[in-house]
């Protein structure tokens, strides 16, 4: 697409100041989008990975636009689905820590699982009083296939092994169901992990690249974990949100797996990133009962031949450069926080 075509586009984004949302975010507004997001009324701004690239909507070059909003509450979507009138809907809010949904399972459920249908459904309702087109990305996730041996590609049966997984795969067959029922353009985009500097600090990848910063620099000595043994397919954020964007060029709606087609456990991951400073991983990490899962996912590795085929996609940061990305931005967070504790600003204990 030309950047004259998608000058004009608009572009919708549920869970925009999530790591995928922030990386969107700046891929589309470089092709030329309005770019509008839903986020949740908190009384603290978690905008911090918008930061970057944000100007005051009151400045005419501002294309970029924050709405409160939350895909529990049905009333919201369908007013700004109508007021803004995106050509593109990119579903991507979730609440998306495995560990956290056998916690809170129903709230899990509600906000992924119905609160996709609730979108879906503010989306047809609009496209039925309007006329307009309108394409619908659906993120799914890698944990949908659970228990079901690699490699997994479209075609593999889902055996979701948390509420979170199970609320995903409703999400996935209510957008299959809404494409058929209704003839609405929606894909369902199924992402293996996918990691960044920007993760969310409660994800493993990220729960190990930052306590390496901090020790590293002194601040902090043990790093606490559960099962070592699972295997992930690992790759770049910034790859794959490249690959929603290519989904809904596309003149036919579809469902596509996004990998790197390459698997590593937690262990190799710790192997790579404390020898990337130096470090003996076994020096500092230690098993914590709390952090094994009442069913656990052992193995995830996907299969991309058909996006790679069909959308022209294609990984391009290996599990390498990914890690040592993820060790050089936490590091340097680290260094600051050094600073910080050195002048008394801050406690050694306290997570800035």
């Amino acid at each position: 697409m030309s950047q004259e075509a998608a000058a004009s586009k608009r572009a919708l984004i549920t869970g925009i100041t999530g790591q995928d949302g922030s990386y969107l975010t700046e891929f589309l507004l470089k092709k030329g989008y309005e770019v509008h997001g839903i986020i949740r009324r908190s009384s603290n701004f978690n905008t911090q990975r918008l930061e970057h690239i944000y100007i005051d909507p009151h400045q005419s070059s501002a294309r970029m636009k924050l709405h409160y909003g939350d895909l529990s509450d049905a009333s919201s979507l369908r007013k700004w689905v109508d007021s803004i009138r995106p050509d593109e809907v990119y579903n991507l809010g979730a609440q998306s820590h495995v560990g956290v949904s056998f916690e809170n399972p129903d709230y899990t459920a509600d906000v992924v699982g119905t609160g996709t249908l609730r979108l879906l459904e503010a989306i047809r309702i609009h496209i039925q009083a309007t006329g307009r087109l309108v394409k619908y990305y659906q993120a799914g996730s890698s944990e949908m296939y659970g228990a079901t041996p690699p490699p997994q590609d479209e075609t593999t049966v889902f055996h979701p092994r948390s509420p979170y997984a199970v609320a995903k795969v409703a999400g996935h067959f209510y957008t299959v169901n809404y494409r058929e029922a209704y003839g609405m353009f929606a894909c369902n985009g199924i992402l293996f992990n996918h990691e960044s500097p920007r993760r969310g600090e409660n994800f493993v990848t990220r729960k190990i690249t930052r306590a390496i910063g901090r020790i590293k620099v002194g601040l902090q000595k043990k790093l606490y974990l559960g099962n070592l043994k699972a295997s992930r397919d690992w790759g770049f954020a910034g790859d794959y949100v490249e690959g929603m964007w290519m989904m809904l060029q596309q003149e036919k709606p579809d469902d596509y797996v996004l990998a790197t087609e390459d698997s590593h456990t937690v262990e190799e991951f710790l192997e790579e990133a404390f020898s990337y400073v130096g470090l003996n991983w076994k020096d500092h990490v230690e098993i914590d009962p709390r952090y094994f899962r009442p069913s656990e996912v052992d193995n995830l590795r996907g299969s991309a031949q058909k996006a790679k085929e069909v959308l022209g996609w294609q990984p391009k940061v290996q599990f390498k450069q990914l890690v040592a990305m993820m060790v050089d931005g936490d590091l340097e967070k680290a260094k600051r926080e050094k600073v910080l504790v050195d002048a008394g600003f801050i406690d050694s204990h306290q997570q800035p």
